[in-house]
């Protein structure tokens, strides 16, 4: 089944410039891919996935860790998806690491990332795809009630991509489990509704922020902060803490909880703005929703929450988010 296999990875691996890890088959082409998930299915052996755009980190690696403890392989997609980014957004700066990637699946050890599907645009998206919607052709997938809100005031469009990448690679890879972290938890939600309405075979897990040391949540977007930015972006998981805190100490009224973290936003505008820089922190919202439907939580917290927030830190939007009293078991 595999003659060619390593001509064909030779050939990929000289075409981008990177030397593929021993132990870790990586796919540019989509048949390829399922003729080699197809023999684990001969073999009986489980498949876990965990998608990516790549610019790999630990909290990747955390998903990959968490597939390689369940399943017998996991495999990765590294696709930055057209499709969620609008056309003023940072599709063509967003960045691209495959070598490091590589190497950091490898450092994990032998056997643990089995495959790596690294395809091509055109191949994903046989019809073209345009960064503007009312110029698209071509299949989508859109979840209703769960991506309007947050993160889609912002980026109105984001969940439809998201939402059409996912099934589009679901249905490629065909696993049995599939892997997502908490920091995107809006996104979460709208992959588990899908899979639940699409009745889409595959069991979804999502995994706990993987954070720095000294609280940021690891994000590929952190590389583009300067070292000035970086110490002011630890703002949101410092809001987010304070959040935490007054909720635990037994404050459930969402409006003040909200107040609590925008003072600390705020506090760190001034301090930006005193040192004379020429950039700012910008919030974007600060939400307390319900764990259910992600409804906006305007009076008492009764039933757990949802707490997030994005900020701007120059021109870098960052997300993050805690829940308090939640299951995100799906």
């Amino acid at each position: 089944m595999f003659a060619n296999y390593q001509e064909a990875l030779n050939d990929y691996a000289y075409a981008l410039s990177v030397k593929i890890p021993p132990g870790i088959r990586v796919f540019n082409k989509i048949a390829d891919f399922r003729s080699w998930r197809r023999q684990l299915l001969l073999d009986r052996q489980t498949l876990g996935y965990v998608p990516t755009m790549g610019a790999l980190h630990q909290g990747h690696l955390a998903l990959v860790t968490a597939a390689k403890q369940q399943c017998d392989h996991v495999a990765l997609t590294i696709f930055v998806n057209p499709a969620q980014f609008a056309p003023n957004e940072d599709l063509a700066s967003y960045p691209r690491t495959l070598q490091s990637d590589l190497d950091q699946l490898a450092a994990l050890g032998p056997h643990v990332a089995s495959a790596v599907l690294v395809p091509q645009v055109q191949e994903m998206y046989p019809t073209g795809i345009e960064l503007d919607v009312s110029k698209q052709k071509g299949a989508f997938v859109e979840v209703k009630g769960l991506s309007h809100q947050l993160e889609g005031i912002t980026r109105p469009h984001f969940f439809r991509g998201v939402a059409t990448v996912v099934t589009k690679f679901l249905n490629i890879v065909q696993p049995e489990h599939v892997y997502f972290g908490q920091k995107d938890i809006q996104q979460c939600f709208v992959i588990r509704r899908m899979l639940q309405d699409l009745h889409v075979p595959v069991q979804m897990h999502i995994c706990p922020t993987i954070r720095e040391e000294d609280g940021l949540a690891m994000s590929s977007r952190n590389t583009y902060l300067s070292p000035t930015q970086r110490t002011h972006a630890l703002c949101l998981s410092k809001a987010l803490q304070t959040m935490e805190k007054m909720y635990r100490d037994g404050v459930r009224h969402a409006p003040t909880l909200i107040s609590a973290a925008k003072d600390v936003i705020e506090t760190t505008q001034r301090q930006v703005e005193t040192l004379g820089q020429d950039w700012q922190v910008k919030l974007d919202y600060v939400n307390v929703n319900s764990p259910h439907d992600l409804s906006e939580i305007r009076d008492e917290i009764t039933d757990g929450a949802i707490m997030s927030l994005a900020v701007f830190v120059g021109k870098t939007r960052l997300i993050d988010n805690i829940v308090v009293d939640v299951s995100l078991d799906s």
